[in-house]
């Protein structure tokens, strides 16, 4: 049998060594446990989106462009995408939902839940009647506020979108009656169409009347007298006005 030379052993050898070292040191090497996986930030799972479509009153295109929408419509004002702050809207939903089963201590199922339509009622920017029509009298004036409210009403009365209650303009004229009596007037006469009898509506027009004309309050204040004869508060209002009149024209003193 041939001998190797043993310069064509030594490969060998040290190839065996090497592995057999490299097999113990394994062996006796301790185990490490792998690094945890970075968590990625939660994200609340997507709603039913029908539900939230019927919730803001819009279709699949509001926020999708190509789904009956075009890329300019699924953008918001500011150019920020639709989509965008309806994901993290849905966020916030998801986030409010865990606060409030946190601070009151109760399982989900017996907390009430927060939903998109909570806020928005059917309309996609859900803001206050009120806010929506001083927005309007201060800006393009009262006339143009008369006519939104009435599109406002004959498109949502009856559902849940905006209260149409006697106090949503009632609250406008109030805030108008110093800065803008000319609105507050014209908003007042609007509530009156529907709220005929609505002492305080009465009480608010002659506020804003006041500043122009007292015999137009006074007359006002009349008016609401005959629907509670017994208001002192009303009575009180009269009087002074009454009195404010009858002074100026005693000592001939313009208004």
């Amino acid at each position: 049998m041939m001998n190797l030379a043993p310069h064509a052993r030594v490969p060998t050898l040290v190839v065996m060594t090497v592995v057999a070292a490299t097999t113990v040191s394994a062996a006796q090497a301790p185990s490490v446990a792998p690094a945890p996986a970075v968590a990625s930030p939660s994200r609340a799972p997507l709603p039913d989106m029908q539900r939230v479509a019927a919730a803001l009153g819009v279709t699949c295109g509001y926020c999708h462009a190509g789904r009956g929408g075009s890329a300019d419509a699924a953008v918001t004002s500011t150019g920020k995408p639709r989509l965008a702050v309806a994901r993290e809207m849905i966020d916030m939903t998801a986030a409010l939902n865990t606060s409030i089963q946190a601070a009151t201590g109760k399982p989900a199922n017996e907390n009430v839940a927060v939903q998109c339509v909570t806020c928005h009622r059917g309309v996609s920017i859900p803001r206050p009647l009120t806010d929506i029509l001083l927005q309007t009298a201060l800006r393009q004036g009262p006339d143009a506020a008369v006519t939104q409210y009435r599109e406002i009403r004959d498109r949502h009365y009856g559902r849940q979108a905006y209260d149409f209650g006697e106090e949503t303009i009632l609250n406008a004229v109030r805030r108008l009656s110093a800065a803008r009596p000319e609105a507050a007037v014209a908003l007042a006469q609007l509530n009156l169409e529907f709220f005929p009898k609505s002492v305080n509506t009465l009480v608010a027009l002659a506020i804003a009347q006041s500043r122009d004309s007292d015999e137009a309050a006074i007359a006002t204040l009349k008016r609401a007298l005959e629907i509670e004869p017994e208001n002192g508060e009303l009575k009180g209002r009269l009087f002074q006005l009454e009195e404010v009149v009858a002074r100026r024209n005693r000592v001939g003193a313009p208004r």
